[in-house]
């Protein structure tokens, strides 16, 4: 890494990094919950769900804005399809990670999947993913192999 990398990262994060630090009084949990009123004492005494220790959508696409800042495009993908997956309910996500290891699915099913992502969960940039991962399997031969 050159000098001028870290320079370019130092420059463009603002002072917004780490987030907590800089902006934790605007951050929430999935719960709608300020972060600030989450601490161990609290967990102990208060009723404070599984989801008040989760991430909120807005929370990843503002570390997805650090991380593009600061010239790491691929990781800033990578939090802004973490974001729209907020909305996607546990087990749902599971059966997409099953149906995305190569041989479980069909090119028609992986469509269908992204669809379903856009259509239901408003999720484009997940979509975009699947596609490009059946196309991937699709010319690597890792498509699900229907029986004759």
């Amino acid at each position: 890494m050159t000098d001028d990398g870290k320079e370019k990262r130092e420059n463009t994060s603002n002072g917004a990094y780490p987030l907590y630090g800089n902006r934790g009084d605007t951050l929430s949990a999935a719960s709608g919950r300020p972060l600030r009123d989450l601490s161990l004492q609290k967990t102990l005494t208060e009723d404070i769900s599984s989801e008040d220790y989760s991430i909120s959508a807005e929370t990843l696409r503002a570390q997805a804005r650090i991380a593009r800042d600061a010239g790491y495009p691929q990781l800033a993908q990578n939090l802004e399809r973490a974001s729209e997956l907020t909305a996607v309910p546990n087990e749902t996500l599971l059966e997409m990670y099953e149906m995305l290891r190569p041989g479980r699915c069909s090119f028609e099913e992986y469509e269908a999947l992204a669809q379903r992502l856009r259509e239901e969960f408003n999720a484009a940039a997940t979509a975009a993913f699947v596609e490009e991962a059946a196309a991937v399997y699709r010319e690597r031969g890792l498509l699900r192999r229907e029986l004759e």
